[in-house]
């Protein structure tokens, strides 16, 4: 996995999230409590604070999807509105969506094809856009 940058630019949270993709290509999804920041559907993540990229990933995805995953690579490094986030390709290994954390609502599995009309937020557009060279 490629190496993260010292730090974050000035004024942004680290964090670290990630891209659960399934064997046939779909991804997991989940819809944030509320449409918390104006997400009515994202990629799981997470702010790191005194913990590592890749754990703060790993216990993202199991708190807000329910999901135990493997970590694969690095996806792409997002510049989001508060935090500057590195997202990581993940494998599904167990889990369950039923066991989603309070900050989700729902957890789905989409199509990489339906992703556009699934993400309405800005901010995902660039992940979006990593999938597809993956």
């Amino acid at each position: 996995m490629a190496a993260w940058r010292a730090a974050p630019p000035p004024g942004y949270k680290r964090a670290a999230g990630v891209v659960i993709r399934e064997p046939d290509g779909r991804v997991w999804v989940v819809a944030q409590t509320n449409g918390f920041a104006g997400y009515e559907a994202t990629f799981t993540k997470g702010t790191a604070v005194g913990k590592s990229l890749q754990a703060i990933a790993l216990a993202e995805a199991f708190e807000e999807s329910g999901l135990k995953v493997r970590l694969i690579s690095h996806l792409a490094d997002v510049k989001r509105s508060q935090s500057y986030t590195r997202y990581y390709l993940a494998e599904r290994i167990g889990g369950n969506p039923a066991d989603m954390g309070w900050e989700s609502q729902a957890v789905s599995l989409v199509p990489t094809g339906q992703l556009p009309a699934v993400l309405n937020h800005p901010n995902d557009k660039a992940i979006i856009e990593a999938l597809k060279h993956v």
